[in-house]
């Protein structure tokens, strides 16, 4: 029996703003720790004495190149990426791994967990999984519940019934309560929170899918059946896709198939250190409190501060008596919120999105699949761009109509392509990019090529690009 990891990795996390953007969302970020919460959700399974399949991880398009390169770090470049081109939530995201895990013919037990949440006792997790191998393997669904240690209003909740093999039958699922519920959920002691996580065979899932979602099992195939491989990703038909029922895991096949009550279904207890890290005060809650209660990271000077969350990205931030604040900057932008109204975020974001801002999408910092860019200063007919290209990596054949370009290197070593001239630059060497000559950057070397941009013209967005050649099919 194989066991296959897959990694729902679609999520934006706009309730952790300014950190965590559309375009670099909080599963990428490392939050707690050197790794990502995506690198942390792949690593997590290292160690479980069983048969296992290279990790599968659903994303949005846009985050693959990211995805793939934090796989990469991991030793884990063996990973498959499955790309979707719009959002569906989580049950036709499961629905495309199930498809792909039974396209040569296996039928392996799926492990489906979200990509964004925080596991603190990876050996506990590994633990719980290990219990419901058997079960699912014999055909039956199998889900994790947290055990809660406080009535929480935020979260969804299982049922539990009476034991059953390695858990408990699974008794239904209960939305998100009121404090007075949730109290007595929790003195109850037969609600867990639902973990968002679920152990099945493949077959079992589509079967499942099938029965009370149709409409979405074709929509699927479709889509499957209409993609093709594209390097290290595979691609799905994006009108079919696009025309799929939206729903999640749970009200699409787990609450009707709780209700049936045909089909062993079953919830495993875990006890773990989980955190979904919807926001910013969950963070805090998980972030490693030092003994005034603060959790901080970057350059921060806390002075008669207790309770906060405070970080500092690019410049030193200071705090003085000051309590229960969630204190967070970045380049371009600062939150400054009661740790109590954290939820409250979204309505920023939103209506960032309404006047169009580019804060909502990215960072100063944007990656891309040969490095990343950083905008260092900009005025009306200038910008200024601190530009990184990874060893072996080359920027596209390209074309600007309305900017030119100076680069100069500051480290590394940078093949440069200019018209029909192609020449190395090294260390404190430049050269000129006229508006309009077909260019092209390539890093040859070994360490990374560190270079400044400065670009002039009557207009200096992004889509002024245009692109005859690429490696990376854009």
């Amino acid at each position: 029996m194989t066991l296959q990891h897959v990694i729902l990795s679609g999520g934006s996390g706009t309730r952790l703003w300014p950190l965590s953007r559309a375009h670099y969302p909080k599963q990428l970020i490392p939050l707690l720790g050197d790794r990502s919460l995506l690198q942390d959700t792949v690593a997590r399974l290292h160690g479980l004495d069983v048969p296992q399949a290279p990790p599968l991880v659903v994303c949005n398009e846009q985050h693959r190149f990211m995805v793939a390169e934090q796989l990469r770090l991991l030793e884990r470049g063996d990973g498959r990426i499955l790309l979707e081109p719009v959002g569906r939530n989580t049950a036709p995201a499961l629905t495309l791994a199930a498809l792909a895990a039974r396209a040569d013919g296996d039928d392996p037990v799926l492990l489906a967990t979200p990509a964004d949440h925080v596991v603190r006792d990876a050996a506990a997790f590994r633990a719980a999984v290990a219990q419901g191998l058997a079960e699912a393997g014999r055909g039956a669904v199998v889900t994790f519940g947290i055990v809660p240690d406080r009535p929480e209003t935020g979260y969804g909740y299982i049922r539990q019934g009476p034991a059953q093999g390695p858990g408990y039958r699974l008794a239904g699922f209960t939305e998100k309560p009121d404090q007075a519920t949730a109290e007595a959920y929790l003195a109850g002691g037969d609600h867990l929170w639902n973990s968002g996580m679920f152990l099945l065979r493949a077959s079992v899932w589509l079967a499942q899918l099938e029965r009370f979602q149709p409409d979405m099992l074709a929509a699927c195939r479709r889509a499957w059946e209409g993609g093709r491989a594209d390097g290290d990703f595979c691609r799905i038909d994006a009108e079919a896709f696009t025309a799929c029922p939206e729903d999640s895991i749970d009200y699409a096949v787990m609450e009707p198939l709780a209700r049936a009550g045909d089909v062993p279904a079953l919830v495993i207890p875990l006890d773990a250190g989980w955190s979904d890290v919807g926001s910013w005060d969950a963070l805090w809650a998980v972030g490693g409190q030092d003994e005034d209660g603060n959790v901080t990271r970057g350059d921060v000077l806390s002075h008669d501060s207790r309770g906060n969350l405070v970080f500092a990205e690019h410049r030193l931030v200071g705090t003085v008596g000051v309590e229960d604040l969630i204190v967070v900057e970045t380049a371009d932008a600062v939150l400054v919120a009661r740790k109590d109204r954290v939820q409250e975020v979204k309505a920023l974001v939103d209506r960032l999105k309404a006047a169009g801002r580019d804060e909502v999408l990215h960072h100063r910092k944007v990656y891309r699949p040969w490095g990343s860019y950083e905008s260092i200063d900009a005025g009306e007919r200038f910008q200024v761009k601190h530009i990184i290209v990874q060893p072996g990596a080359s920027l596209s054949l390209q074309m600007h109509h309305h900017r030119a370009e100076h680069w100069i290197v500051v480290r590394g070593t940078a093949r440069v392509t200019r018209g029909d001239e192609t020449f190395l630059l090294s260390e404190n060497q430049s050269t000129y990019i006229p508006l309009g000559e077909v260019h092209r950057l390539e890093n040859p070397g070994t360490i990374p090529l560190e270079l400044i941009e400065v670009q002039s013209g009557s207009y200096l967005g992004e889509d002024d690009i245009v692109r005859f050649e690429d490696h990376y099919g854009r």
